[in-house]
């Protein structure tokens, strides 16, 4: 766990063991089988009762505790299947390579576009239990940008930068994505497409902590600049700031399809409304393939988009 401080990071992690309903440390997320049935026995006691939710936050993403990592300026990687564990990196890592894996790494980025970055003509990138982070001085624009084809982003803590992820298809699950900074003419995102996913692929967002702790622009953005969104699920996420929490990929371009928002939870502990403006905007719901189903406020009252 990091030992430094930083702006809004006790409200944001104030936050996420409100809703987790946790008292301690929650621990790295587990996977949990079904309570057994209950026998009719005299004397057995009650079935356990499940554990609480545990939501991705500081204590459960980023480097584990106790690793000793090594020393590294910018690193570009140019072999594929090239293995990164256990380097803090002070600069940027560049992948023009496929199959790459980035694991156990502290990526301090430094003034410029992205801490890790996975180049046009190249796929599989990995980055998993592993920080990204700029230094609040100098803008780090991106903390991962997906120029590239599929990428999977697992237990990622993302914070201090303009713009968390970027990416048009891959996977995204169990991180933490979270205190923006702002710099002049900025539009900040926690997770955010831009456009459709490659053919053939999809991007699935689930069981993320994504907080935006400012009034723009989103906690997860799905925008139609260079093209018709289409093939997203944004499920099991806690969703809180921004102006709005979740833009739901409509747009001027076309009518979005297959976009499924399932099961997640929208916050009012950053903005009383989710969002400063609302919980959701940019929702086609005639939309091909849409679904809309079980998103709730985090008092179990349902969120429907307007």
């Amino acid at each position: 766990m990091r030992s430094y401080a930083r702006g809004g990071w006790c409200l944001v992690a104030g936050l996420v063991m409100l809703l987790s309903g946790c008292t301690g440390s929650p621990g790295r997320p587990e996977v949990t089988r079904s309570p057994a049935v209950a026998t009719s026995r005299p004397g057995t006691p009650p079935p356990a009762k499940p554990a609480e939710r545990t939501w991705p936050g500081a204590d459960n993403t980023g480097v584990p505790d106790g690793l000793t990592l090594r020393k590294s300026g910018s690193i570009e990687v140019t072999k594929n299947g090239t293995v990164i564990d256990g380097v803090e990196v002070t600069g940027y890592i560049t992948v023009e390579a496929d199959d790459v894996v980035i694991r156990n790494t502290r990526v301090r980025g430094v003034k410029g576009w992205w801490g890790i970055l996975q180049r046009e003509g190249h796929t599989g990138l990995t980055v998993e239990d592993s920080e990204v982070f700029g230094n609040g001085k100098e803008r780090t624009q991106f903390g991962i940008l997906n120029q590239g084809k599929l990428i999977t982003v697992r237990r990622v803590d993302i914070h201090t930068i303009s713009n968390g992820i970027l990416t048009q298809q891959g996977l995204i699950e169990d991180s933490y994505v979270h205190d923006p900074k702002y710099y002049s003419g900025d539009h900040t995102d926690m997770i955010m497409s831009t456009g459709p996913p490659a053919p053939g692929t999809e991007l699935v967002i689930r069981r993320n902590t994504a907080i935006n702790t400012l009034d723009q622009t989103g906690a997860i953005a799905l925008f139609q600049d260079f093209g018709v969104v289409k093939n997203v699920t944004v499920e099991g996420n806690l969703l809180a700031g921004g102006g709005w929490s979740l833009y739901a990929g409509a747009g001027v371009k076309g009518r979005s399809s297959g976009i499924k928002v399932i099961g997640n939870v929208f916050s009012r502990r950053v903005w009383s409304k989710g969002g400063a403006a609302g919980p959701v905007s940019y929702w086609d719901k005639d939309g091909p393939g849409n679904r809309w189903h079980g998103n709730t406020w985090e008092n179990g009252d349902t969120v429907t988009p307007g």
